[in-house]
């Protein structure tokens, strides 16, 4: 039955929808969400969509906004009312106040010969034949419905924004994509006196006292200038002790790696991560456009500031 309910809501999208979308782009303040009861738990979802996909928006409960939250409510909004009789009487108490404020008003309900459909400058026709409760009394298709329709409006705002996955992630700092869209390797790196790096006049005993001080499997060359010369890294250290190699005798520059694979600062951390599974290696040193070193980013640094 809610499947049905979802599927007819394509026969009604018409200029009324676009109308509601063209409402929402022109409003200069936040978008007010208010339902009362069930629809007030799918009028709070619909107002956490819309704020996280590009339209500040949140959700006013209708019976609050009567004592004082209405406050809240400014002549620079639009409030989007949700009632699947349209005759709440929390919400129709609300109606002398938007009106007065003279801010547009959304309504979406199952009856567009409503009290609250016939007040609204745009209505949204939410109807559903019959509820999926046994006693056609408990909302659940009509609930489905009202979501459904919410959700459309705010994927074709966003659409109609341009709204990239970049702003996505900043509204979700804490989520899986925010950090791959928005941590840079300047975010995660170890810069400053932290970084392993030595001489290329060093002899290899200093290279391995360096890196273990250090403890990132490696070491960098560098010049006077902090140019990089090249890289010591714990597979250079494998090889040189299976030629037999005189540690304390043997200059770096025999067994280093010339160059070393580099990146920016400024690059993404989930394309570090991607750079550094492709060429199997487990660290970059971070240069400027003068290939000076800045830093250096870890395998173990990105898995632990949740890049994978």
């Amino acid at each position: 039955m809610e499947a049905d309910a979802v599927s007819a809501l394509a026969n009604v999208l018409g200029p009324a929808f676009a109308a509601a979308c063209r409402c929402i782009l022109d409003t200069a303040g936040r978008v007010v969400v208010t339902g009362m009861g069930k629809s007030g738990h799918i009028a709070g979802k619909i107002a956490a969509t819309l704020a996280s996909t590009g339209t500040p928006a949140f959700f006013v409960h209708p019976g609050e906004a009567s004592h004082g939250d209405m406050g809240m409510i400014t002549a620079s909004d639009c409030v989007i009312a949700l009632s699947n009789s349209g005759s709440t009487h929390e919400i129709l108490t609300l109606l002398p106040l938007i009106k007065r404020l003279g801010i547009p008003l959304i309504s979406m309900t199952g009856s567009d010969t409503s009290e609250l459909a016939q007040a609204a400058d745009v209505h949204l026709l939410a109807a559903v034949e019959t509820e999926a409760c046994p006693l056609n009394l408990a909302p659940t298709s009509s609930t489905t419905a009202a979501l459904v329709m919410g959700d459309a409006l705010a994927i074709a705002i966003l659409e109609a924004r341009g709204f990239t996955a970049e702003e996505f992630a900043f509204s979700h700092p804490g989520g899986a994509l925010g950090k791959r869209l928005l941590l840079r390797v300047a975010d995660v790196m170890v810069s400053g006196s932290d970084i392993p790096t030595i001489t290329p006049t060093a002899v290899l005993a200093d290279a391995i006292f360096e890196m273990t001080h250090k403890g990132l499997g490696m070491t960098t060359i560098a010049s006077d200038d902090r140019q990089l010369l090249g890289v010591f890294t714990d597979g250079d250290l494998r090889r040189a002790v299976e030629n037999g190699t005189d540690f304390r005798a043997t200059p770096l520059t025999e067994v280093m790696t010339a160059g070393a694979r580099t990146v920016h600062q400024e690059l993404l951390a989930a394309e570090a991560m991607a750079l550094m599974e492709r060429h199997q290696i487990s660290a970059l040193v971070v240069v400027d456009d003068q290939n000076t070193i800045l830093g250096i980013v870890t395998v173990l640094a990105l898995l632990k500031a949740g890049i994978s």
